[in-house]
């Protein structure tokens, strides 16, 4: 999965450490980079719960280390594909986020057959990651 760079070249999906405020580092955040020019962006489909998240930590935060891939279920593929050394492409990304979408909705079933809307209401917004729009 790629893009192309305003200075011309191919920026690359990886995953990166994110430091916030110089406190918190938040690893596993999925960035296009160029290798050209060392330019970063976050990726797009997960640009809002990453500020989202930044949001909720305030202005002086505790030094600490977050996971996004634990936090996010679409970072949690990518890191997937990595640890089993599978490239970082759209048919590879789209097969293992339809095993992930086909897991939740497994336990989404336990949850509703438990009628535990706490967990049902986590896995809506977990299924919701997922969604085909961050495939590009």
């Amino acid at each position: 999965m790629q893009k192309r760079c305003t200075c011309g070249h191919t920026m690359k999906l990886i995953l990166r450490t994110v430091i916030y405020v110089h406190k918190v580092s938040i690893a596993n955040v999925p960035v296009f980079s160029c290798d050209y020019c060392s330019h970063n962006e976050v990726f797009p489909g997960v640009k809002e719960d990453l500020g989202q998240l930044v949001g909720r930590m305030g202005a002086a935060p505790e030094p600490q280390t977050i996971f996004f891939d634990e936090k996010h279920e679409w970072a949690g593929v990518l890191a997937g594909l990595i640890a089993q050394k599978e490239p970082i492409q759209a048919a590879s990304v789209a097969r293992r986020i339809e095993e992930r979408t086909n897991e939740l909705l497994d336990l989404l079933l336990v949850a509703s057959s438990l009628r535990d809307e706490t967990w049902q209401m986590e896995l809506r917004s977990r299924l919701s990651q997922l969604s085909a729009q961050y495939i590009s």
